[in-house]
This record gives C-alpha cells, structure tokens and sequence, in this order.
C-alpha cells in the first residue's frame, strides 16, 4: 500500500546526490549503482510533483527547490549521523563484564583497578552468575567462561588453563599430610564439589576416598569454599591460580603435591560483531597481560599438573 511519506531509501539517496553533487559518487557511499541513486531520486520527484535536480550529460545540479529540500535534508542526516556517533561513543565508555562467581570474586576483582588506572576513560560493569548469559543479546559485551573455548559467534581468547589442588591453611598442614594415602586418611572435612574430589583421588589410584560423610558444609562456589578453607574449617579443593594471592600471603598452602589439569581452560569471549569494538579491545589486552603475568608466577603447578579430562 503506497503511502503520502516519501521512502527513506529515495530520501537517503538525494540526501547523498545532494550533498556530494553526484550519482556517481553518492552510489559509491551507498554501495550501490548510480542508476539505483538516479531510480530513487526520480521516485521521489514523482511522488512529490517537484523536479530536484537538472541532468546534463556528465553532472547533475539542484534545481531552486531542490536546493531547498537539499539544505533541510543534509542537515536532518547531519544530526542523525551525530546522534548515532554520540550513542557509539557512550557505548565506548561503558564495559559490562559477565564472569562465573569464583573468577570474578577471586582473581578479577581484586585486579580491575589496575584496569581502571590505564583507561579511567571506561566504567566497568561487573555481573557474577554461574549461568552463562547469551552475548548476542547484547546485555553483557564480554564474558570470562571456563570451557574448552568452541563457542558458536563468540571469539575466543584463553586466559589460565583449569587447574585444581586441594588447600588448606596452614594450621591444618599437619592434618592434611595424610590426604594422599588410601589407609590414612585426614579427619578433617573435605571441602569442595565431590567430583573434584573424586578425579583428584582417581589420579592417586585410590577409589572410594571421599564417600559423602567426609564432607561436612555444602557450599554454592568454589570461593566459598576457599573462605571455610581460610578460616581453617577443612581442606578445599580450589585452584592455585585463582587464589595464588592468598598462596603467595602464606594465608593458604598447597595440601599435597598433585595438581589436576580439567583439560579446560578459562577464555574471554565477546561476539565475532563486537571485535571491532575498542573497550573490548582494551580489555582483552589487559585482562590477557594479567593472567599471562599470573601463569608465569605459578608456572611451577602448571606445569606439573597432571591431566585427567573433565567430562562435564
């Protein structure tokens, strides 16, 4: 049904003939032919009643009212491209981040004012869910996942590999000594997801070394975990990387030797439609500065993790 309102495609195409004075040059921008401009500048002529521009045989030059409707348009997309640049440039100025609970609380928090330091230019917006949110919905521009980085739309960068030791503080280190032996085993509680448990003593050749009874609190995240662990309620099961500060700080030590290797690792995503984006950027060299920093300091359980695949 033919409405009495030009079409915004024969509007946009006069706009560009008019401001550049030229079929040619205005099919050029628009990606298209100069006869699609010259088709859409005669529709619009027709449905107005009013000729807008003259044809001569190598140029084309605004009529009076052309030039008048040439003035009142340019400037109307003038305005239109400002606004879409100042809704860019706000974009730009804000950086929502989706990370899972224990990476984000553990490990980036304590970190991002460094990132702020570097580019106070940008606020961050921080979400901690165990869920992974869908990026493509644009709610969240980025996202710290655990996985084996294959995600469909999504580029990906790895940041730490998926690593797991038991820890304890160390007034339990004592406790703690026979963690690894079939026969004796510690009596203190066993902290952490049971099947972590059970992949670590898998490794060590013994089955059935933590039945449900060994573990006395259920606890949401591994960070919480790592809390009882501190305040000396039991050995957890938790990454040394993700809580390598506490490590470093003599608040946690290392209950055993063995470390597991998942086979996963911990990646940046963002959608392959936002790679261009500069805050995505920015942040993407940061964050992989810091965990390559982080690796290098704990390179010694990294490397001597022992892998067994996770099949979750």
């Amino acid at each position: 049904m033919r409405t009495d309102s030009p079409s915004l495609a024969s509007i946009r195409a006069f706009e560009c003939a008019a401001r550049l004075g030229s079929f040619t040059r205005a099919a050029a921008e628009l990606g298209t032919s100069s006869a699609s401009v010259s088709y859409h500048v005669r529709q619009l002529e027709a449905q107005i009643g009013v000729t807008l521009f003259r044809r001569h045989a190598q140029r084309v030059e605004l009529t009076e009212p052309g030039a008048v409707v040439a003035e009142e348009t340019i400037a109307a997309f003038a305005a239109l491209r400002a606004t879409f640049v100042r809704a860019a440039e706000a974009d730009e100025r804000k950086l929502s981040i989706t990370t899972l609970p224990t990476f984000g609380t553990s490990w980036l928090t304590p970190r991002l004012g460094r990132f702020r330091a570097q580019h106070p230019e940008i606020m961050v917006d921080l979400d901690l869910s165990a869920e992974a949110h869908d990026l493509g919905a644009g709610g969240f521009d980025a996202a710290v996942r655990n996985g084996h980085g294959r995600w469909p739309g999504l580029r990906t960068v790895k940041l730490m590999p998926s690593i797991f030791a038991p820890l304890c503080a160390p007034a339990l280190q004592g406790a703690a000594a026979d963690l690894g032996s079939p026969r004796r085993l510690p009596t203190v509680p066993l902290l952490g997801r049971p099947d972590w448990w059970a992949l670590w003593h898998r490794a060590l050749g013994i089955t059935d070394a933590a039945p449900p009874e060994r573990f006395g609190t259920t606890l949401s995240a591994e960070h919480l975990d790592m809390a009882a662990a501190l305040a000396g309620h039991g050995i957890a099961m938790g990454s040394p990387l993700l809580f390598a500060d506490e490590i470093r700080a003599g608040r946690l030590i290392l209950a055993h030797d063995l470390v597991i290797d998942t086979g996963r690792s911990f990646w940046l995503t963002f959608p392959v439609t936002r790679q261009r984006s500069g805050k995505i950027a920015r942040f993407r060299e940061w964050i992989s500065d810091e965990a390559a920093r982080e690796c290098a300091a704990g390179s010694d359980p990294i490397r001597r993790a022992v892998l067994m695949m996770d099949q979750t």
